[in-house]
């Protein structure tokens, strides 16, 4: 059996055991950084590496995607209570965070970056372009002088002088992608982006990509419900040297066994409940899968979740999920997913037993699918 510094068997036992940290690191609040140790192989759980060489950046195992905190999600928190998690996300172990233009579109960029002013040099902070008018229904738009038009806009959102990871959110069809990355490839140049990288990007593109700036990380859709990266982005990624960051590591929150069929979405606000995958005959089909989670968890004092990060952070080395959320409680639940470690044996067995489960339902459909990687 694997090994773990933990012992949280359950998602809603452990929120409850966390409620009183919690309102201790509420309370009274200082803003100390977790740093990333000099010698990675002295703590070989906390921190990975994404990208090669001088195109390399280390981070925390386990980013942070703030979306949610602002955007595509049934309920909208309390911005001054965001901040706060955002803030005490370092205290936990996490170094890096990811946002995007779209996500309001600016208004995520500007609560994360209200969040990590206080300490904006110690961490690594991603964000995205990609769209028209920063508006994925509008369609995309990678125009070298749009992507120039969108960095000024996140610089001053973010208040930095410097995005550390700048995604292409979207593949842009009517736009090289040699045009793409040379683009970045100048604002590295002018010391506004320091790395490049791709978001639901096919081989292909990742290839002319990397020839003409070298890609530090591809970020796409990865978890135990959307397997397609295995097939080849992932084998591409290894080859090439680019670290992979998987969004939506619990599948939205499926993979957290908080979700059932009963489970209601805002349709104003939340795109779950136009996705196939999250339809009630879909989430019971698919709800095996939860239940092999965790058993396999249960027997090692594991949540749900963390079987489902754990697994993920297996996978390769480079690999570096971020899962988002509103609550401090999930945030520490999904760290501890870091402590775990496999033995071999258990690994193939569970990973065995997840393979039964066939996964029923899109991820996306209409114009979000047409924009994502299905080559």
């Amino acid at each position: 059996m694997g090994k773990h510094t933990e012992n949280v068997s359950d998602r809603r036992d452990f929120i409850k055991a966390s409620t009183a940290l919690g309102a201790a690191f509420m309370v009274g609040s200082t803003f100390s950084v977790a740093q990333p140790p000099v010698d990675e192989k002295n703590t070989p759980n906390k921190y990975r590496t994404l990208g090669t060489g001088k195109h390399s950046i280390q981070v925390s195992a386990l980013g942070l995607g703030c979306m949610g905190m602002s955007y595509h999600r049934s309920f909208v928190p309390d911005k001054k209570f965001m901040i706060d998690l955002i803030r005490k996300a370092p205290d936990v172990g996490v170094t890096f965070f990811d946002t995007a233009e779209a996500y309001g579109p600016l208004l995520n960029e500007e609560l994360v970056g209200e969040a990590l002013a206080p300490f904006r040099k110690e961490i690594i902070l991603a964000t995205k372009f990609g769209f028209k008018e920063g508006k994925p229904s509008l369609g995309l738009d990678s125009r070298p002088e749009r992507i120039k038009q969108v960095v000024d806009h996140s610089l001053k959102s973010l208040r930095t002088d410097y995005i550390d990871l700048l995604y292409q959110h979207r593949v842009d069809p009517n736009v090289p992608m040699e045009d793409v990355a040379g683009t970045v490839k100048e604002l590295i140049k002018a010391g506004k982006v320091k790395y490049f990288g791709l978001s639901e990007a096919n081989c292909e593109s990742i290839r002319k990509a990397h020839a003409v700036q070298p890609v530090t990380a591809l970020q796409s859709e990865y978890s135990l419900m959307t397997r397609r990266p295995e097939e080849d982005v992932i084998k591409v990624c290894e080859e090439l040297g680019i670290g992979f960051v998987p969004y939506s590591p619990i599948s939205r929150g499926m993979l957290s066994g908080y979700l059932n069929e009963r489970t209601k979405y805002n349709s104003n606000n939340d795109n779950r409940g136009s996705l196939p995958r999250y339809q009630k005959d879909a989430v019971i089909a698919n709800w095996p899968l939860i239940e092999t989670l965790k058993a396999f968890g249960d027997q090692r004092g594991l949540t749900v979740a963390q079987v489902a990060l754990a697994w993920l952070l297996a996978q390769k080395p480079f690999i570096v999920p971020i899962p988002g959320t509103t609550k401090l409680a999930h945030l520490q639940e999904n760290m501890g997913a870091i402590n775990y470690q496999f033995e071999m044996d258990e690994l193939q067995k569970l990973t065995a037993e997840i393979n039964k489960v066939k996964i029923v339902g899109d991820r996306y459909t209409g114009l979000s699918a047409q924009q994502t990687n299905n080559k």
